[in-house]
This record gives structure tokens, C-alpha cells and sequence, in this order.
């Protein structure tokens, strides 16, 4: 069961290693989304102006950069179980985060948010694997029987 287990979660994991290494290869693609969809709180705009400022490129593109690093990051960390716990959690919040950004089928039209909805429902189903990854963790080797109890 272990094994299994283990390459489940490697399986897993190269969907965010995919998606965040995709991120990074179209940055300007995911920076132009990026700012279509979400709106720095006024609160925090004088933060952005001077990370802006700092680094030379707009607050969009270093969203973008951002979410593509920790998506690889993540992922390589769920595939290899080193702190798969915390990452998990991390993803969880990630994951909600972007469904509401970005699969917000509530605010479309009946007729217009089917793929939207779907989407959304495939990022509830990766927060629920998510779960469980951050239930299993990492646990010491247990010798069980190769078939269990037959």
C-alpha cells in the first residue's frame, strides 16, 4: 500500500509541476489574466508600487512569476514527501484562492459558466486529494502483509 500511495501522490503532483512550469514558460499570458481577473486592495498599493518599483515590473507579472514558482516548488515537494503536509496546505489555500478568482461561475450567466463550473469543481476535488495528502503526510514505514488478510 505504501507504493501505491507513493506513486499516487508523485502522479499528483505533476499536475502542479505542469501547470506552474506552463505559468513560467507564458508569463506575459498569465501576468495579462492575471490582471483582468484580480484587484490589489487599496490597502496594499503602496506596497506593490514600491515592489514595483524595486524590481521593475508590474505587480501582475510578479503575481505571475509567483504562482508559477510556488506551483513547481509544491509540487516537486509533494512528489518527493519532503514536507508534503505543509505544501499541501499551502495548495489548499492556493487552490481556493484561484477558484474564487478565476471559477467564479456565480457571477456568469446560466448559459455561459458550464466550463467555469467544471472547473471549479475539478479545483474542489483537487482540494479534497489535497486533504488527504496533508492526513496521510509522512509516516513512518509500517511492515503490513503483502495481501492482508485474505
Amino acid at each position: 500500500m505504501p507504493a501505491l500511495i507513493a506513486f499516487g501522490r508523485i502522479l499528483f503532483a505533476v499536475l502542479f509541476i505542469y501547470t506552474g512550469a506552463s505559468k513560467l514558460f507564458a508569463i506575459q499570458a498569465t501576468a495579462d489574466a492575471i490582471a483582468a481577473k484580480v484587484v490589489i486592495p487599496a490597502l496594499l498599493v503602496p506596497y506593490t508600487t514600491q515592489l514595483e518599483g524595486l524590481t521593475g515590473m508590474p505587480t501582475p507579472q510578479m503575481l505571475a512569476i509567483a504562482a508559477g514558482a510556488f506551483e513547481v516548488i509544491a509540487g516537486l515537494m509533494i512528489a518527493l514527501n519532503f514536507g508534503a503536509r505543509f505544501f499541501s496546505l499551502l495548495l489548499i489555500l492556493f487552490v481556493a484562492i484561484v477558484t474564487f478568482y478565476f471559477h467564479d461561475f456565480w457571477n456568469q450567466a446560466a448559459s455561459d459558466n458550464g466550463k467555469t463550473l467544471m472547473d471549479a469543481l475539478k479545483n474542489l476535488s483537487l482540494i479534497g486529494a489535497l486533504f488527504m495528502i496533508a492526513g496521510y503526510g509522512r509516516r513512518p514505514p509500517v511492515a503490513e502483509p503483502a495481501y492482508g488478510d485474505v
